[in-house]
C-alpha cells in the first residue's frame, strides 16, 4: 500500500515522535511522586538507560510505546503497511534489545518495571483503574520479584 503523506510530511511526522519526556512518561512520574517514590530521570550508571530509576528499591522504570516495542496484542502495536521489511526489522531489534537489557538488569540484581503506554492511557481515562496499577507499582516495589510489566 502506497503512504498517503509525502515523503516531507512522513519525515515531520516522525521527526515529531519523542523519545524522552513523553506524556505517558511524565504522567508516570507525576503518579509515582504524589506516592511518595523519589527517582533520577534517564539513570546513565544503569544498564539501559532506563526511564526511572528508583534507587531506594533498586528498580528500574521504563516506559515502553507500544507501537515501537510490541506490546502483543495491543490496538497501538499495529504494523504499517509499506516498508514492511523495514519495520519488521526494526521491530524485531527493539524486542531483541529490550530482552537483553531486561536479563543484564536480572543479572545484575536490579528489579525490572515495565509500564505499558496503553496502561497509562487507562490510568489517565479512569481514576479507579489509575489506582490500582498504582497498588499493584508499590506491590512490585516492595516483593522480591525482578520484573513485571503492566
Amino acid at each position: 500500500m502506497v503512504d498517503i503523506l509525502t515523503k516531507e510530511k512522513r519525515s515531520r511526522n516522525m521527526a515529531a515522535i519523542r523519545s524522552k519526556n513523553t506524556k505517558p512518561e511524565i504522567y508516570i512520574r507525576k503518579q509515582l511522586f504524589r506516592k511518595g517514590y523519589r527517582y533520577r530521570l534517564d539513570y546513565k550508571k544503569i544498564y539501559g538507560h532506563p526511564d526511572l530509576y528508583l534507587p531506594k528499591y533498586h528498580t528500574a522504570v521504563f516506559v515502553h510505546g507500544c507501537f515501537w516495542h510490541r506490546h502483543a496484542g495491543c490496538k497501538y502495536a499495529y504494523t504499517p503497511k509499506s516498508r514492511l521489511v523495514f519495520w519488521q526489522t526494526k521491530f524485531n531489534a527493539n524486542v531483541q534489545r529490550d530482552l537483553f537489557v531486561q536479563k543484564r538488569l536480572e543479572a545484575d540484581q536490579i528489579k525490572c518495571l515495565i509500564i505499558w503506554e496503553c496502561t497509562i492511557k487507562r490510568m489517565m481515562k479512569n481514576a479507579a483503574t489509575n489506582e490500582n496499577i498504582l497498588s499493584s507499582i508499590s506491590e512490585f516495589l516492595e516483593n522480591t520479584h525482578l520484573r513485571q510489566e503492566l
